[in-house]
């Protein structure tokens, strides 16, 4: 049963794809504030990854205070870098879906 509805939701989605591809559906295309926006919070995300992906490496040595009993710089390699990751992403989406519906409500 439920592969049925695997297969059914597959089809769905290959329908879509090929009326998009033979341009039935129109999609619409975000507006040059809107692009503006996502291009800057693209790059400010990604600073932020880089901040946190490799500055530990680079000033371990100077991160010697501990935090909940670990030293900072093992705490950032082992976890913290992972969850800030996963913030990125939450933060990523949550604006883009609350931008692009605030850009459907304008049309």
């Amino acid at each position: 049963m439920e592969m049925t509805a695997a297969r059914e939701n597959t089809g769905a989605c290959a329908i879509g794809f090929v009326l998009y591809a033979w341009g039935m559906v129109e999609i619409p295309t975000p507006s040059p504030a809107l692009k503006k926006r996502q291009r800057r919070l693209t790059v400010v995300l990604l600073l932020v990854w880089a901040v946190t992906s490799f500055g530990p490496g680079f000033f371990a040595r100077s991160l010697s205070f501990e935090v909940w009993g670990w030293p900072f710089h093992f705490w950032m390699a082992a976890q913290g870098s992972i969850l800030i990751f996963l913030a990125i992403v939450v933060v990523y989406a949550w604006l883009m879906n609350r931008w692009e519906a605030q850009e459907a409500a304008q049309r």
